[in-house]
């Protein structure tokens, strides 16, 4: 390029330095060199070499208004799109008046950075100029409205033009399609051929969109054999519209057809296939078109391909074909695109690998809010929601609007962690930024008070939400059993069943769960039995293993037993568990251990079960059993999973695993837990050392317990927060009952309400006692 500069300054000063001395001379050279110039310009624009056609352009004095209408069309074709509104501008500063060519040249670089303030001043400029009336400028102008949102004067300019061509009607029909309004865009259509315009197939494409938003099949299908009739069918891009919608519709068989019928498919083609194939969840289907499109027709993948491809790798965890796609994407640079690389993130994410997935997120130059969705959700999903919240705070210092996917993605990390104060200020922003009409989000925000303790706002929220489906209602029962609030619970089942809206089977699980946190056995019975009666909702493992622990914990364990050997579906691990654990809460040692056998049997899958069974032991005081259980976990390769627990203050999370003495304020909160033991002794506690997986002294056992997770940010929210505040604790283990024991005496001694979200349920402490009444 540098050399192409430096031959063309050669060339502009050779012709300068031939120039006679007579005056007309001179002109006629400089006339014969401006149009040199001027044709060498448009060679270069001709080419796409666009910036050996722009340094030509600006050493040519005065450039005719043709030649400034070939620069600001080429910028707004190719980009950088800004070029072409500041050469625009340029044009007015030196005087040269724009011609309608120039309108729909520069409005289309509005439209394409969605600059509408720059579009209604271009608009304005074209009113001084009486262009109004032209149909290029207005059909420009209405392109310019849609696509930066503003349909209302999209429409208003349509229906003041007093002719309209095809290109107009087309161009209001994309508009409305654009914005999925489905009936106005047929509407439409239906007006055009009444004004004796026949639809072409750019009508068509832009049709077939709304239709496949509307799931409209009856319309798509209607549309290809109007289409067959009018010969549009041969059509590539037509042909892409076509398969598509057919896959948007859910009729693969149709878009395959289609596809085979296209004999000359470009990439686009090709992409829309594969896109159709990962639409319908058929993955395997998606990868094996890529193969044959690459590497049997030789074609190379767009971005737009790899884009969709990755969502495939993503969707089945493959990661070793998800390497494969970054390595060539490395190779041919197309990693430097935005959305490939955010669909690259969200593979990484969601095959577990975070830090790959955050490392290219950091090495990633362009960031947009889709990059950082993709890494907060794939943060989340793997267990890093602090790590989620530490990201989009690097979203805000980078200065990038969040969306509503980063919201939904972005509230279930403050629900995990119980972050109260973080899930506020989401629930503010999204007011704020309309994200509340979406029942996602409301969903999401329902969720996230009653995971914080606040089970009254998250029944505001519900109550106010302006449209609600099934998870909403879901959301808000489940919200209820976990506090322990069954009355509430069956009352807004009810209320489900009232307001015509099927339950689910998730509806049931919310159902179940209630009666096993409320040991509600024969209700629990009652709906298991009739769910697929009634409802018509046959049980699957879940619905199974909520009855096991629903009969288990309620003392039941011999009918619990009985109840997973008649199942008609295999018990797993988990059913087992279940039971297990009731077995362990009831002190059962000899079904504890018939039911660890058939947990070995099914190869455990983590160290719970074995905890489980050496706490069985301990508490019996069979310390060389328990020690025996540990010696098979470890040669196993398991390793016990720590307690941890979190409090939020003041906006910050602080996290505490069991034992913990690295937290800056490790001495004070060690003073305040010795203190508070001495003071809840005096009140009757006494130690549970059945939770003590080791034989020592009594004392010994006192003080391990004495460091429990829980106990430690307890104590911790004592000595940081006001003697006023409720203190609210989040576990990922359940309470054990020496902790249980303990935080009900702890609110005798402090006069505060004391809240534990354990993985169970939650545990309101007031006055010495836990309105679970012992039962968890």
């Amino acid at each position: 390029m540098r050399r192409c500069l430096k031959r063309e300054d050669a060339l502009i000063r050779k012709s300068k330095s031939q120039l006679p001395s007579s005056q007309a001379q001179n002109q006629h050279i400089n006339n014969n060199h401006t149009r040199f110039l001027d044709n060498l310009a448009r060679l270069y624009a001709a080419r796409d070499k666009i910036e050996l056609a722009r340094h030509v352009f600006d050493q040519i004095p005065k450039p005719s208004v043709v030649l400034w209408n070939m620069m600001i069309r080429v910028y707004a074709w190719t980009g950088p799109f800004l070029q072409s509104i500041h050469l625009y501008h340029r044009m007015l500063l030196l005087d040269v008046t724009p011609t309608n060519f120039t309108f729909p040249f520069v409005l289309k670089a509005c439209s394409a950075l969605q600059a509408i303030q720059v579009g209604r001043q271009i608009h304005c400029h074209a009113l001084t100029l009486g262009l109004q009336t032209d149909v290029y400028v207005s059909t420009a102008l209405l392109d310019m409205y849609a696509k930066c949102g503003n349909l209302f004067e999209a429409r208003t300019i349509f229906d003041a033009m007093s002719h309209r061509d095809i290109v107009a009607w087309n161009a209001i029909i994309a508009a409305f399609s654009l914005h999925a309004l489905s009936d106005q865009t047929m509407h439409l259509v239906v007006r055009m051929q009444q004004a004796r315009i026949a639809p072409n197939s750019s009508t068509i494409v832009s049709v077939l969109t709304t239709v496949e938003q509307a799931n409209a099949l009856r319309q798509g299908k209607a549309i290809h054999a109007y289409s067959v009739r009018k010969i549009f069918i041969h059509d590539v891009v037509l042909a892409t519209g076509l398969l598509n919608m057919y896959a948007k519709c859910h009729h693969l068989s149709y878009a395959k057809k289609i596809f085979n019928t296209v004999n000359q498919k470009n990439e686009i083609c090709w992409s829309a296939m594969i896109g159709g194939y990962v639409f319908c969840d058929s993955m395997r289907d998606a990868l094996s078109l890529y193969h044959e499109m690459v590497y049997i027709h030789g074609l190379n993948p767009t971005p737009a391909t790899l884009a969709i491809i990755l969502r495939a790798c993503a969707k089945l965890t493959d990661l070793n074909k998800g390497k494969i796609l970054h390595c060539y994407m490395v190779k041919s640079g197309i990693n430097s695109d935005i959305t490939v690389g955010n669909s690259l993130i969200s593979m990484y994410a969601k095959c577990g690998i975070m830090d790959d997935a955050l490392q290219f997120l950091e090495e990633t130059i362009t960031k947009d809010s889709i990059s950082y969705s993709a890494i907060i959700s794939g943060c989340v999903q793997n267990g890093y929601a602090e790590k989620a919240l530490l990201i989009f705070r690097q979203m805000q210092l980078s200065e990038t609007d969040p969306d509503s996917a980063t919201m939904i993605g972005l509230l279930p990390a403050c629900s995990h962690l119980a972050a109260l104060q973080h899930g506020t200020c989401c629930h503010g922003y999204s007011v704020i930024r309309g994200f509340t009409e979406n029942t996602s989000i409301c969903n999401a925000i329902v969720d996230m008070y009653a995971k914080c303790g606040k089970i009254h706002i998250s029944r505001q929220v519900f109550d106010r939400m302006n449209k609600r489906d099934i998870v909403s209602w879901n959301t808000m029962i489940i919200g209820y059993g976990i506090h322990g609030l069954h009355i509430e619970a069956f009352s807004l089942f009810h209320e489900l069943q009232a307001s015509g809206l099927k339950p689910d089977d998730v509806t049931l699980i919310a159902v179940l769960s209630t009666c096993t946190h409320a040991g509600l056995v024969t209700e629990g019975k009652y709906w298991f039995n009739t769910m697929r009666k009634d409802l018509n909702i046959s049980p699957r493992m879940a619905h199974y293993i909520c009855m096991v622990d629903l009969l288990a914990r309620a003392g039941n364990l011999d009918e619990a037993y009985s109840f997973i050997l008649k199942m008609p579906l295999k018990p797993d691990v988990r059913v087992w568990s279940a039971l297990l654990a009731a077995c362990r809460t009831h002190k059962n040692i000899d079904m504890g251990e018939r039911v660890s056998e058939k947990i070995q049997l099914l190869g455990t899958e983590g160290t719970g079960n074995f905890v489980l069974m050496s706490n069985i032991y301990s508490s019996v005081g069979r310390w060389d059993d328990a020690a025996n259980i540990r010696r098979i976990q470890r040669n196993q390769g398991y390793k016990k999973s720590p307690g941890c627990s979190w409090i939020e203050i003041s906006g910050v999370i602080h996290g505490f695993i069991g034992g913990d003495r690295s937290h800056p304020q490790s001495a004070s909160i060690n003073n305040k837990l010795q203190e508070l033991l001495v003071q809840i002794k005096k009140l009757g506690y006494q130690a549970d050392s059945g939770f003590v997986l080791h034989d020592v002294e009594e004392e010994e056992k006192e003080q391990i317990l004495l460091y429990h997770s829980e106990k430690i940010a307890i104590a911790f929210g004592i000595l940081n927060t006001s003697p006023n505040n409720p203190i609210l604790v989040t576990k990922n283990l359940r309470i054990c009952v020496d902790c249980h024991t303990a935080v009900k005496f702890m609110t005798l001694i402090t006069k505060r309400k004391i809240t534990v979200r354990d993985a169970s349920r939650f545990h309101h402490f007031e006055d010495g006692v836990c309105n679970c009444r012992d039962f968890w």
